[in-house]
């Protein structure tokens, strides 16, 4: 079984070499509050900051906005990574099995990765309207390992 297929989540260590394994990331990364976002095409700068006033405006008593899952078919640019970097997120989520660019995408690994940012990748959210939602997407506890498969549940607030 490869830790990378279908509904998975990346570790640090996935693209940095001193970054922590799935087993080492707090299991809070995983479990909570979330905002789900629409959008296709490339996500600019402007972009992430627009989601991340929606999920701050959508917030209320929750931190939804340290998790943010996208629907579409969306690829992270550099500077949107930046930004979710910027923003302190804990994780981010899309359809695609990769967040950045398919054919690079290790730049945009390296700047979610190296701030900490858990990856989860392969999720379907096409039944799923924009909004809060409570996220449960803890992993496979797999040792050492620089990601895992997961089954991710959104319950309605």
């Amino acid at each position: 079984m490869c830790a990378h297929n279908g509904t998975h989540v990346d570790a640090p260590f996935h693209f940095i070499n001193e970054g922590r394994t799935i087993d080492q990331v707090d299991i809070d990364r995983f479990v909570g509050y979330c905002y789900v976002a629409s959008h296709d095409g490339d996500i600019t700068a402007e972009d992430a900051n627009k989601i991340m006033d929606r999920a701050k405006d959508a917030a209320g008593d929750t931190d939804c906005y340290d998790r943010i899952l996208v629907k579409g078919e969306a690829t992270m640019t550099e500077e949107a990574a930046k930004v979710f970097a910027d923003n302190k997120i804990k994780l981010f989520g899309n359809e695609s099995q990769t967040v950045g660019p398919l054919d690079a995408p290790m730049e945009v690994h390296l700047i979610m990765l190296g701030a900490e940012i858990v990856l989860l990748e392969g999720i379907r959210l096409s039944e799923v309207d924009d909004g809060v939602y409570l996220l449960n997407a803890a992993p496979i506890n797999l040792g050492g390992s620089d990601g895992a498969p997961c089954r991710a549940i959104l319950m309605s607030l």
